[in-house]
């Protein structure tokens, strides 16, 4: 069994850092495990490793995807598998690095035994969004399946649409399916770590990473991006860049799009370590404690 380090926790929390020490220490490479660097030319918002940082150590699966692109939690795991493969017959360690706790969690236990996807169902459901609106969708989900509604934001459509597709399919909650896929034998001999920080300081993180990303930039890559691609594709769905495009379409005013933006980063940090911590294989440290680095040892 390939063995790896896992590094993981909430947004603006530290671990891009830890991950690039921790590489050049051990003679590492990068495995991201975030949902958004997977897009190209989607650099600013999603806060990927500057050139020189990738120069120093080598990152998979970023910039593996067209933005109009569809890329979902299989396609990960097809391509982190190949690179983790790839990374140790070259003698070298796999150092899957972010917070997307489902990338990971496809990772390290393989796809749920849930259905496949439905065409006549999602596009049925599709059609329902589109006349009721997502938030009926989600009131639904929140009635047939309330343990996935609280991991699931109200307006990840992506998501919803899954699970009430799986709840449809099968008459039983995405989420009974997820329970017993805890139990599955795991792929990878994985030595966990998640970091967090107080809460008031990662906060104060988020705020100033995004005003970082904005004085840098950030409107002018939507602004760019929209040039080629729909407002409606997958990648311009994510957190800031779907606030972002609805300011540049004169529906809220930059200061308005960035407070936004600013109260659903928390929101995600949130999330995330709901996620995480029900993983019970994970060992917290704050990252200034040395301790984590004995723990992978």
């Amino acid at each position: 069994m390939k063995k790896i380090i896992v590094l993981c926790g909430p947004t603006a929390v530290g671990k891009s850092k830890i991950a690039l020490e921790l590489a050049q220490q051990c003679n590492g490479e990068i495995v991201s495990a975030d949902s958004q660097q997977v897009y190209q030319e989607l650099d600013i918002g999603t806060a990927k490793p500057t050139p020189a940082e990738r120069a120093q150590v080598p990152h998979h699966l970023i910039d593996v995807a067209s933005p109009d692109a569809h890329f979902d939690v299989s396609r990960y795991a097809a391509l982190a598998d190949a690179a983790i493969a790839d990374i140790t017959k070259r003698g070298r360690l796999p150092i899957v690095t972010g917070g997307t706790g489902m990338y990971i969690r496809i990772l390290l236990y393989g796809l749920c035994d849930a259905p496949p996807q439905d065409k006549a169902v999602r596009q049925r459901l599709m059609q329902r969004i589109e006349a009721e609106g997502l938030k009926k969708l989600y009131a639904e989900l929140k009635k047939v399946d309330g343990e996935a509604a609280q991991k699931i934001h109200p307006n990840d459509k992506t998501r919803i649409i899954r699970a009430l597709e799986v709840h449809e399919l099968t008459g039983y909650p995405l989420s009974h399916f997820q329970q017993k896929h805890c139990f599955a034998k795991p792929r990878y001999e994985a030595r966990q770590v998640g970091f967090n920080i107080d809460r008031k300081v990662l906060h104060q993180n988020i705020e100033r990473r995004v005003d970082w990303m904005i004085a840098n930039g950030w409107v002018e890559e939507v602004r760019e991006l929209l040039k080629f691609y729909s407002s409606a594709c997958q990648a311009l769905q994510s957190i800031g860049y779907k606030q972002i495009v609805r300011h540049l379409k004169g529906q809220k005013s930059l200061p308005e799009t960035i407070e936004e933006i600013k109260k659903e980063t928390r929101a995600l940090a949130r999330r995330q370590l709901t996620w995480f911590r029900a993983d019970k294989n994970i060992r917290w440290f704050d990252p200034a404690d040395a301790g984590w680095s004995r723990a992978l040892n």
